[in-house]
């Protein structure tokens, strides 16, 4: 590892100022970030302690919805009982992620800005396309935990636990870069390899997300959140779904069905959801549109499986969450 200066700040405004340029990078609760640097992912030259930032981490509910700190942890995410009442599948899927020490270090901005864990980006043996590389290797070699989706130029999954039911919820954050502030759909934060196959966001280097904001789910909204892994802690998603349903008299209004661990980008299964529009949820129709939202999948030579076990956790995500309802 190189040698690196260290700085603490008081402010969010502070940190933006000292990371104009790909040479310095946040550390908050540090989890990925040291991850990158111990496997020579990454040589700040500088790394701007955020941490202590005060008020950065609150969590609140007001008429306009949910506000989140970016230094709120997934432990205090996943224990908020308004959190917990009003978006569940968030609070299911943070409390599901890595193991308990984690969750308390881990912070929720951080989650959605993690790196790839795909083994050949973060091997220093391979300069990969991700890395400024000409070769993607997940494409010929061991592939078998990377994308069904989007998968033709770079085969990542995005790893995050959060952005999966955040992007259904239609949250969107607030970044702050120099004395700029603007707000993107989280839709529209994240990136396809064919359109930036270094970066996974669109995040500019001296920009830093300063909340996270979910609108108020509508009446008759209930959401779930289904994982299988290999493990049942400290493991990263096989497939992970997350179904949100709006329901009127067993009627389904409105559909956000969002899948993790499928694409180099949260991928929503847009298929799905416009035909459980304005229909009664059946056995049927949820494991009909379990089959719709995988028939653009291009699973590579050994990741065909994870196609089947996203047509059970979709089909059993839907009828769970109109169950509930």
């Amino acid at each position: 590892m190189n040698r690196f200066e260290y700085v603490n700040v008081a402010s969010l405004n502070d940190a933006a100022a000292l990371i104009d340029g790909n040479a310095a990078r946040l550390k908050a609760g540090g989890v990925d970030l040291l991850d990158q640097m111990k496997g020579q992912v990454i040589a700040p030259d500088r790394l701007v302690n955020i941490l202590n930032v005060p008020n950065a981490n609150h969590i609140t509910l007001d008429p306009k919805g949910l506000r989140i700190g970016p230094l709120a942890t997934l432990a205090k995410v996943s224990s908020h009982a308004g959190i917990k009442a009003s978006f569940a599948a968030l609070a299911d899927s943070v409390g599901q992620a890595a193991n308990p020490q984690i969750r308390n270090m881990a912070t929720i901005a951080g989650n959605i800005c993690q790196r790839p864990r795909c083994w050949y980006f973060r091997g220093a043996d391979f300069h990969c396309l991700r890395k400024g590389g000409d070769h993607c290797f997940a494409q010929e070699g061991e592939n078998r935990y990377h994308a069904i989706f989007d998968n033709d130029r770079c085969a990542i999954v995005h790893p995050s636990s959060a952005a999966t039911p955040l992007m259904a919820f239609h949250a969107s954050v607030k970044v702050l870069g120099g004395d700029k502030t603007r707000e993107i759909k989280l839709e529209d934060f994240f990136v396809l390899p064919d359109k930036d196959v270094h970066h996974e966001n669109i995040l500019q280097p001296n920009e830093v997300i300063t909340e996270i904001m979910v609108p108020h789910p509508k009446p008759g909204t209930h959401s779930v959140y289904l994982k299988q892994a290999e493990k049942e802690t400290f493991d990263w998603p096989i497939a992970d779904v997350v179904a949100v349903l709006t329901m009127q008299g067993g009627i389904c209004k409105e559909a956000s069905i969002v899948m993790g661990a499928a694409s180099p980008v949260p991928h929503r299964a847009k298929e799905a959801e416009e035909m459980l529009k304005g229909k009664r949820v059946t056995e049927s129709l949820a494991r009909a549109a379990a089959k719709a939202s995988l028939e653009k999948a291009t699973p590579l030579a050994d990741n065909g499986y994870k196609v089947l076990i996203f047509d059970a956790i979709i089909r059993r995500a839907i009828l769970q969450a109109a169950k509930t309802a």
